[in-house]
C-alpha cells in the first residue's frame, strides 16, 4: 500500500506515520531524510545531489523522481510506503504517478490531515520538551503534575524549539497552504483524495485513518 500524508508542520503527519510503519510494516519516506542519505552513500545521483545543494539551487523534478525510484526499489519497501514532503506540485505529482506506473505501481490514498490555522499556532507554540528526557508538554494541553519537574525523570530543565513561535509557524503555514493548494484538485480528480481532522485527538485520527485504509 503506497500513501501520501499531506499536512503543514505540527498535524501530526510523523505520529501517524510511525503507527502505521508499526501497523502495517510500511516505510515512511521524507525526500529531506532522502536526500540526505543519497549525498552520503556517494555515487552518481548522490554527487548530482551534492552539487546542486552546494551550489544552493533547488533541486530539479527529476532528481527527486530518480531518488525516490531508488529507494522505493529497495527491499524494505516491498509492504509500501508513506510519502511525506513530496510533491508539492502539479507536474510532481503527474512524473511521480508516472514513475510509479512505470513499476508497476500506484498511489492507493493521498490523505490529507486538515487542520485549523489558529489552533494549530496556539498547539505548536505551547509545546516544550524536558532538556534531559525529551518528554513532550504543553502550556495549557499537557502540564507536568508537578510544575516544573518532569513526570519521566524528575529533571527540572525543559526547552522549547526556537522555530516554535507564532510568527514562524504562521509562515510556514501559509507556505503549506500556498504549496498544497493546487495538488488537492489533482489528486481529488483521481479518485485518491481522502481528508481526516488533524486537530482531533491522536487516536481518532489513526481511526479515521485505518478505516480510509481498511
Amino acid at each position: 500500500m503506497n500513501l501520501i500524508l499531506l499536512g503543514p508542520p505540527g498535524a501530526g503527519k510523523g505520529t501517524q506515520a510511525r503507527r502505521l510503519e508499526d501497523t502495517r510494516g510500511l516505510v515512511q519516506l521524507s525526500t529531506g531524510d532522502m536526500l540526505r542519505a543519497l549525498v552520503a552513500e556517494g555515487g552518481p545521483l548522490g554527487q548530482q545531489a551534492k552539487d546542486i545543494m552546494s551550489a544552493g539551487k533547488l533541486m530539479p523534478d527529476e532528481l527527486m523522481i530518480a531518488m525516490i525510484a531508488e529507494r522505493i526499489s529497495k527491499p524494505d519497501v516491498a509492504k509500501g510506503f508513506i510519502l511525506d514532503g513530496f510533491p508539492r506540485t502539479v507536474g510532481q505529482a503527474d512524473a511521480l504517478d508516472r514513475m510509479l506506473a512505470d513499476k508497476g505501481l500506484k498511489l492507493d490514498h493521498v490523505i490529507e490531515m486538515k487542520v485549523d490555522d489558529a489552533a494549530l499556532v496556539d498547539r505548536i507554540t505551547g509545546r516544550y520538551t524536558c532538556a534531559k528526557c525529551g518528554q513532550g508538554y504543553h502550556d495549557r494541553f499537557q502540564k507536568p503534575a508537578v510544575d516544573g519537574v518532569c513526570d519521566n525523570c524528575g529533571s527540572t530543565e525543559f526547552k522549547r524549539r526556537a522555530d516554535d513561535n507564532a510568527e514562524t509557524v504562521t509562515t510556514r503555514l501559509a507556505q503549506y497552504h500556498a504549496q498544497t493548494a493546487p495538488i488537492l484538485p489533482y489528486y481529488q480528480e483521481h479518485g485518491v483524495l481522502k481528508t481526516v481532522d488533524g486537530m482531533a485527538d491522536i487516536d481518532v485520527v489513526t481511526k479515521e485513518i485505518e478505516a480510509i485504509l481498511a
